[in-house]
């Protein structure tokens, strides 16, 4: 299997190269960070590129697009959330609730 072309697949006497699934972030202007836009197929990253900028980005919407192979992604589990994202018991002070307002800081 090739990195950029996806795995073989057979479909009867011919065998086809099966086209990946590619995830799809778009900058909307310079400083923002990229977003999610969606996923799409493609061959190989250059193919995922034109056709993010096609189909995402048709008018003017971004300045950077990043495409991802969606099974180079890890991700949490949604069901372990409790466990995965709660604070250790005595560590208060990640959180800004811990911290008080200066008086006339007005930015915060």
């Amino acid at each position: 299997m090739s990195e950029t072309q996806g795995p073989e697949v057979s479909t009867g006497s011919t065998t086809e190269r099966a086209w990946g699934l590619w995830e799809v972030f778009v900058r909307s202007s310079r400083g923002l960070s990229h977003v999610h836009a969606g996923s799409l197929h493609a061959p190989d990253a250059a193919m995922a590129l034109r056709n993010a900028r096609d189909l995402y980005t048709r008018r003017n919407e971004g300045v950077s697009i990043w495409v991802v192979p969606a099974d180079a992604i890890a991700a949490s589990d949604p069901d372990s959330k409790g466990s995965f994202f709660e604070s250790p018991q005595g560590k208060d002070y990640r959180h800004a609730t811990y911290y008080t307002k200066s008086e006339g800081v007005k930015h915060l």
